[in-house]
């Protein structure tokens, strides 16, 4: 098989448990994969389709998928049937879904998490350098510039959301073999800046508020992901502004541009750079490299 598609993995039977009295948790793999994450993410958007009497809230995963009923309306045995059912039904190679593309500016190297990463190097693996230089050289690339150019170049879908609102996991859309991939800190940070980009594992993060947190930080976006206030245009629906199923474009900005877009946030005159496509994971399993460059033209 050639290097330059996505090798398709065989996922086992879903094991279907209870969660107390309301909630169904289905684990479709112990691993991430696109095949799982695609499953969870196809089969969470029939529930809602479906609009299934006594089902109150669905939360997809990486790997795995969660759903909430009301026990007065619905039994857990009922509803574990249909999600079998619904299971069954789905064919990846014959599927697709509307994704929305956002383009994220980020700031590389920035100030804010330089300072705060060097505040916290004896919590490193490696204290003499940089998490870009250290990110870069475990991962074989020769120099911080090029491991970015890796980072940035190619779209990452957003798999799920957590650890604190608002934050997306990302998992960038290429083979196996190219996944960046890096370790949490030896021990977490007690302060992280807001709106940082961080990665752990095969997972790009921005984290949406300061606080604490193990990932290695990249850089900063000048653009929010959270607005808990909703007085932000673009979050008139939500508090959260990605979700599971979007598809983000890391675009590398320098300090103008950031202190620009940063001025326009807080003027609310920025406006996201979006586009629309009609995702379909076949396609993408078969060309990864070029199906991300039609992902990029929709918001070039």
């Amino acid at each position: 098989m050639s290097e330059d598609v996505i090798e398709r993995r065989s996922l086992p039977e879903p094991r279907y448990t209870y969660g107390g009295d309301d909630h169904v948790f289905v684990e479709l793999d112990e691993a991430m994969s696109f095949d799982a994450n695609f499953k969870a993410m196809a089969i969470t958007q029939q529930v809602r389709r479906r609009d299934i009497d006594g089902v109150v809230e669905v939360c997809p995963a990486n790997a795995s998928y969660l759903l909430r009923f009301d026990p007065d309306r619905l039994h857990p045995d009922a509803l574990i049937e249909t999600l079998e059912e619904i299971a069954a039904d789905i064919d990846l190679t014959d599927y697709s879904w509307d994704a929305r593309v956002v383009e994220i500016p980020v700031l590389y190297d920035d100030p804010w998490t330089h300072e705060v990463m060097m505040d916290f190097r004896d919590n490193h693996q490696d204290p003499e350098s940089t998490d870009l230089e250290y990110s870069a050289r475990i991962n074989g690339y020769d120099s911080a510039e090029a491991f970015i150019e890796a980072h940035s170049s190619q779209p990452q879908m957003v798999t799920m959301m957590g650890f604190v609102p608002g934050l997306p996991w990302m998992f960038q859309m290429v083979p196996a073999d190219r996944q960046i991939e890096v370790p949490k800190y030896v021990q977490p940070r007690t302060n992280t800046p807001s709106r940082a980009i961080g990665y752990g594992g095969a997972f790009s993060v921005v984290y949406p508020v300061q606080g604490a947190g193990g990932y290695q930080l990249f850089g900063r976006t000048p653009v929010e992901v959270l607005d808990v206030e909703q007085s932000l245009s673009g979050f008139e629906e939500s508090m959260v502004y990605l979700n599971p199923g979007d598809i983000v474009t890391f675009r590398r900005i320098d300090r103008d541009e950031y202190d620009r877009i940063r001025n326009a946030v807080e003027n609310d005159s920025y406006e996201y750079t979006t586009g629309d496509l009609a995702f379909e994971p076949d396609e993408f399993f078969a060309d990864p490299y070029g199906y991300n460059e039609r992902v990029v033209e929709e918001v070039a």
